[in-house]
């Protein structure tokens, strides 16, 4: 490894509903995110997290390949969990509920 000099600063986050942790590392240029999880131990902290499969991030915009993407200074990797409801299916039933929420007032006024 190099002298301190010619490490980059990064973070790797990781977040629950009731839990989240921010590890931040040195790392060598040229480090991918792929090897910056690696690196954290946040997999030791979080079982559950897949390195392999699990979606990630960098500063909440999804990337295709932690393999081969290269971080930059200050960049915060984020591992995503699945979603627990369809976002757009959550917006439908909420809109269907207001409505009838609406329609009951005005029958009933």
């Amino acid at each position: 490894m190099s002298d301190d000099a010619d490490l980059i600063n990064v973070e790797v986050t990781y977040a629950l509903p009731t839990q989240q942790r921010i590890v931040a590392l040195q790392v060598e240029p040229g480090t991918t995110v792929y090897d910056a999880v690696k690196l954290s131990g946040i997999g030791k902290i979080f079982p559950q997290i897949n390195c392999e499969s699990d979606p990630m991030g960098i500063y909440g915009k999804a990337i295709r390949d932690p393999k081969t993407t290269v971080l930059k200074e200050g960049q915060r990797v984020e591992i995503y969990r699945p979603l627990i409801a369809d976002p757009k299916e959550a917006r439908a039933k909420r809109a269907a509920k207001m409505k009838a929420q609406k329609e009951a007032e005005a029958s009933g006024t």
